[in-house]
């Protein structure tokens, strides 16, 4: 009887998933942001089918209620009789009395071109699938088809990770295939290159010239190939092919979103106009994704659920070791300066390191944070500032942290990230922490990875970081003492008072003084503003350590508290060399090592 079931239920999933469901989409009304989507849903058993919009879209981790941008549904049989839809909640439309066929129709709405949503308007058709079509939950294992009814008039073509099957029609395999494809459809610069028998491409929608797109392709080929002396080799990209989906116009919104054989890039910043340098850091960061979180994925997005949030506590390593090795890519494939790269650490570093955060939350525990914090909004004041450091963040210093500690022993994180790469990456075994920490301590020994594991992930401390960079010849020092805050503070458009603009930071000398976010600072001391003149020089003129008067004001009330400035927490990263001293051959060695630069 076993037998008989199994070959049963085999011969049924061969039926179901040689069945397919057909979309199309057209872009007739762009001008104002509209597209009209049918499908076609075919060989119906149930009697009331359920189709839906997505609440949430691959590479993020929030809800996302994309049903609010649908309206005009209608529900037809194969003959054209209308059928009867009923809406059992927001996200929903239940149709019923069909013969066995379903016909869908609706309007979309769409103007926000990044990542996340989808943008419909006379210079493009950018899509991100799960924000554009509905979806059948009971029928994911059919293959789909769906065609671009492109804009001839505006010279429009199609770029995707889809295989095409003709013209503008192309296929999945199945549901999730299809939500994980984005598409742009433009009249994009196409640019491709070949690297161990795959294929590289570049489909960029922007304003400016051919030799632009060249010049910026060059970069994007020394990210390629910079990313792929990590992990000694490319993922196996489907059908070959791995295409940068880009768009650098004034409409778009500044974004990025992996896929498996794809990715999303936007900005508002053309290539002309500063996009060439500073938008590279997103290709450098998206591509890196195509290994780490594509492919070594972690359990807890398997599979990705499309009616719920996504959590994960693993992304300060699928999120922060991407971010850790943005920049660093950078400056090993040249586009970045060892100076400007070790200089620009100080951002991320101080934002960590200061953070009140940790004494609330674990790296683990931040990463479950992401579905308040990745493009989701609220209405509600919330205190993010002190209880919440970006798993970007967080992961990015801890990434660099590891990865020096590892070169003491004559390791390296790239290895760490090799190994994990075999053991999970390749064959797309999805990993739990334990098994980071397991292959952690296979790498560097049991003693090394309870430690990294045990200190710095399962609980929140800090690593010593001023030992860690000397190895590479790097300083790391808190500057001459500025005097310290605690808040971020901007003049009124009157010049009457500095206006605290977020909450004070716990523990900080605004926030001991029990001054709180909206508070004017109308004075200190009695010492008079001038205008234009900025909050840090105001400051400048008092002493640290010693009591100050601060006259604010609160809901339109004048108060007045004591409050006792503090230098800053800062710290600035500098290489030996720039402070006029010299490195050791040790230190140039391991920088060497960690740069991949003379």
């Amino acid at each position: 009887m076993k037998f008989i079931f199994s070959f049963l239920a085999l011969f049924t999933g061969l039926l179901s998933t040689a069945q397919t469901n057909t979309y199309q989409i057209s872009f007739d009304n762009a001008v104002h942001h509209e597209a009209v989507v049918e499908a076609t849903f075919p060989d119906l058993t149930d009697d009331t089918v359920e189709f839906r919009m997505s609440r949430t879209s691959p590479g993020r981790y929030a809800i996302h209620e994309f049903a609010k941008n649908v309206y005009g549904f209608q529900a037809t049989d194969s003959k054209g009789n209308a059928l009867t839809v009923t809406r059992p909640n927001p996200y929903a439309w239940e149709v019923s009395g069909h013969e066995g066929t379903i016909n869908i129709k609706y309007i979309l709405f769409a103007n926000r071109g990044g990542g996340t949503y989808s943008q419909v308007d006379e210079t493009h058709a950018h899509l991100n699938i799960p924000a554009t079509f509905m979806f059948a939950p009971d029928l994911t294992d059919r293959k789909i088809e769906v065609t671009f009814n492109v804009r001839q008039d505006l010279d429009w073509k199609v770029a995707t990770q889809l295989p095409k099957v003709s013209g503008n029609t192309y296929s999945a395999p199945n549901l999730y295939y299809f939500m994980d494809s984005p598409t742009e459809i433009s009249n994009y610069m196409l640019r491709s290159f070949g690297v161990d028998g795959k294929t590289i491409n570049l489909a960029l929608h922007h304003n400016g010239t051919e030799a632009e797109a060249d010049e910026y392709f060059e970069k994007v080929k020394k990210v390629v190939l910079a990313e792929k002396e990590v992990y000694g080799e490319l993922p196996e990209f489907d059908h070959g092919n791995y295409t940068f989906l880009a768009c650098y116009i004034p409409n778009a919104s500044g974004d990025g979103m992996e896929h498996r054989n794809s990715t999303i890039l936007t900005s508002t910043r053309s290539l002309a106009d500063g996009g060439m340098e500073r938008n590279i850091g997103t290709v450098s960061h998206e591509f890196f994704h195509a290994w780490n979180v594509e492919r070594i994925r972690p359990k807890t997005l398997e599979p990705f659920n499309f009616e719920e949030a996504n959590m994960s506590g693993a992304l300060w390593f699928a999120e922060g070791f991407t971010s850790y090795y943005t920049g660093l890519i950078l400056c090993r494939a040249g586009l970045s300066s060892p100076k400007d790269y070790v200089e620009g650490l100080a951002g991320t570093f101080n934002y960590v390191w200061n953070s009140p955060a940790r004494q609330f939350f674990n790296p683990i525990e931040m990463s479950f944070q992401a579905p308040f914090v990745d493009a989701a909004t609220s209405v509600d004041p919330v205190n993010r500032e002190n209880m919440f450091i970006s798993y970007y963040s967080y992961g990015s210093v801890l990434g660099l942290a590891l990865d020096l500690s590892l070169r003491e022993k004559g390791l390296n994180l790239d290895d760490y990230m090799k190994l994990v790469w075999e053991k999970y990456g390749k064959p797309e075994i999805p990993y739990t922490i334990e098994n980071l920490h397991d292959a952690l301590n296979q790498y560097a020994g049991n003693t090394f990875g309870d430690n990294f594991f045990n200190n710095y992930i399962y609980q929140s401390h800090m690593p010593d970081y001023k030992s860690l960079m000397d190895s590479v010849g790097v300083i790391l020092e808190q500057p001459e003492a500025a005097p310290y805050f605690g808040a971020y503070v901007s003049m009124g458009p009157d010049n009457s008072g500095y206006t605290i603009r977020r909450n004070t930071s716990i523990g900080s000398p605004a926030y001991v003084a029990g001054l709180d976010n909206g508070d004017v600072v109308l004075s200190i001391n009695n010492k008079p503003l001038t205008a234009g003149q900025s909050f840090e020089d105001y400051l400048a003129q008092f002493n640290l350590g010693e009591p100050i008067e601060v006259k604010f004001s609160r809901y339109g009330i004048e108060k007045s508290t004591e409050m006792v400035l503090t230098p800053s927490p800062d710290y600035t990263f500098s290489l030996i060399e720039d402070k006029e001293e010299k490195p050791s051959k040790k230190m140039l060695e391991q920088r060497k090592g960690w740069l991949k630069v003379e």
